[in-house]
Parts: structure tokens; C-alpha cells; sequence
């Protein structure tokens, strides 16, 4: 099990924290119902989430065990996907909707979440890619989900928490800029470390 552990840390903050439909989601949530409001559709996002990565988790195992092959094909698919991933995240410009709606529950944050292509494709570069290791280790596989369903709870609570402070501070652009250098940079250190390029 030779597992990268810098480049792994990096792609999954980088992937988690940054914005996709369920951290602008809570941001917004939070900003315009409160934190205490928002635990439920949190919550909805975590679950759906969790399943997403165990599927993802065990769907990757197969493959890799049924052909081994498709192992530096998937590398390579993961490195362009960090990238696009990484062209978005430089162009990102962290705007917030502000409608006046009810809150949203536990079964809008659980579809949001389990219909997000992002949150698939993710799970399924980091098991072929960067978990490639420990795709014969079900229980390690498992408790890896529920460490990124963790991870993701955070996020999520933190976009909600600080929505409204979060969109204060970077719509300024130099913070903006500066933000999306870093996230930037990150995300394309992962995709040369993937690739095997370096």
C-alpha cells in the first residue's frame, strides 16, 4: 500500500473546500437562515455524499481487480480532470445568490449531493487513482469514505457558518485572486503527481 500522502491531503482539501453545489448551497443557506437552520440540509449533503464515495469506493475496487490495465488510463483521466477542475477554480468568482426561499431539508441535500457529478467523479479519480492501494482492503476502503463524509461535514459547515463573511471578503479581488492562485497551484501540483509525469 503505497499510498502519496501530501498530494492525497491536497486534492481532497483542495476538491472539499472549494466551491461546487453543496458548499455555494450552504454558503447561501447560512447566510440567509443561520447555521442552526441549515443542519438538516448539511446533514442531507453528508449522507448522500457518503454514499456516493462507497459506491465509488467499491465500484473503483472492481475495476482495478477485473483490469488491472485501466489503471494509467485512469491516472491520466484523473490528471484532466484536476486540471479542469483547477481552470475552474482560477476563474472562480464565489458569487452568492441571496433569493428569499424556505430552507431546504435533509432529501434536498441528499439528492443535491448524490446527483453531483462533481462528487462522482471525484470519488471515482481518488479510488483509481490516489487510493489505488487499498482497492483490496474493504474495511480500509469503508472507513476511507466515512473519514471523507467527515471532512465534507466540515466544509460544509464551515461554508454555511461563514457564508456571509466568506462573501464579504472575497469579492474583493485581490483576495479573490489570491485564493484562487493558491487552489489553483494546489490542484495542478495533484494532476503532475497523479500523472506520473514528476
Amino acid at each position: 500500500m503505497n499510498i502519496e500522502i501530501m498530494p492525497l491531503a491536497a486534492f481532497i482539501l483542495v476538491a472539499t473546500f472549494t466551491p461546487g453545489p453543496g458548499n455555494i448551497t450552504s454558503a447561501a443557506m447560512g447566510m440567509i437562515y443561520g447555521y442552526r437552520r441549515t443542519l438538516g440540509f448539511l446533514a442531507g449533503i453528508v449522507t448522500g455524499y457518503l454514499m456516493i464515495m462507497l459506491l465509488c469506493a467499491f465500484l473503483s475496487s472492481t475495476l482495478l481487480v477485473i483490469i488491472p490495465s485501466v489503471e494509467p488510463v485512469l491516472r491520466l483521466a484523473g490528471a484532466g480532470y484536476i486540471l479542469w477542475l483547477a481552470v475552474g477554480t482560477a476563474r472562480a468568482t464565489y458569487n452568492f445568490s441571496s433569493e428569499n426561499k424556505p430552507p431546504m431539508r435533509f432529501k434536498h441535500g441528499f439528492w443535491l449531493q448524490a446527483l453531483n457529478p462533481k462528487a462522482i467523479v471525484f470519488g471515482l479519480t481518488l479510488y483509481t487513482t490516489f487510493l489505488s492501494g487499498i482497492t483490496d482492503r474493504p474495511i480500509i476502503l469503508a472507513i476511507s469514505t466515512f473519514v471523507l463524509a467527515t471532512v465534507t461535514f466540515f466544509s460544509v459547515s464551515l461554508w454555511a457558518f461563514g457564508g456571509f463573511q466568506v462573501q464579504g471578503y472575497l469579492h474583493l479581488e485581490h483576495i479573490r485572486k489570491g485564493v484562487n492562485f493558491v487552489l489553483f497551484s494546489l490542484l495542478v501540483y495533484c494532476a503532475v503527481t497523479l500523472s506520473g509525469v514528476i
